[in-house]
């Protein structure tokens, strides 16, 4: 059976649960939802594992806080046996507009803390990602706490639509592969 990792990334507590900065959690919390399975806690993450036609997908959202991603991800990479190439990460991004997704099978952090602390911890940066726009409707030097803030009331209109497409483009990559998952959902 071969293995994934789908690391969500977000920031633990009530006090984030519904930030831009969480839709990384929100999206492996879709696919769990889908399959009728639970996240359990574990080290450094909460995690479940969802099996779909001969593959195995372990989900996670990471319990480090943003900036410390890359220390539960490198983790449950060796405590899986999953080569990094079968690793996933999904993450809120301002550089795409609202809804927009992006799956890149590497690339640099960008700037986000998330993708930096995984670069570091890895060695590397060429893993999979899928950026999830969330667009860059903030004043020069609000950023942190527009990825901190809430969705918009308009935005949480649309939201569900746009978190079920990444759930399916997340499927899409281990089950078709990165460059069909990209063709069929990017943009």
């Amino acid at each position: 059976m071969t293995k994934y990792l789908i690391a969500g990334l977000g920031n633990i507590g009530p006090e984030y649960k519904e930030t831009r900065h969480n839709i990384g959690f929100k999206v492996v919390e879709e696919l769990a939802r889908r399959q009728g399975i639970s996240f359990e806690t574990g080290r450094l993450a909460f995690s479940c594992e969802l099996r779909t036609r001969g593959k195995s997908l372990w989900l996670i959202k990471p319990t480090t806080f943003m900036n410390l991603s890359g220390k539960a991800i490198q983790h449950w990479l060796s405590q899986e046996k999953i080569p990094v190439e079968n690793l996933l990460v999904i993450t809120d991004d301002i550089a795409l507009p609202f809804g927009s997704l992006r799956l890149k099978k590497q690339g640099s952090s960008g700037g986000h803390n998330g993708l930096k602390s995984i670069e570091e911890h890895l060695q590397s940066h060429q893993y999979h990602r899928l950026r999830f726009g969330v667009g860059s409707d903030f004043a020069k030097g609000r950023q942190v706490d527009y990825v901190l803030g809430n969705f918009s009331p308009d935005e949480q209109i649309s939201l569900p639509l746009f978190i079920e497409k990444a759930a399916d483009q997340t499927l899409s990559f281990a089950l078709e592969g990165a460059d069909q998952a990209m063709n069929k959902y990017n943009g």
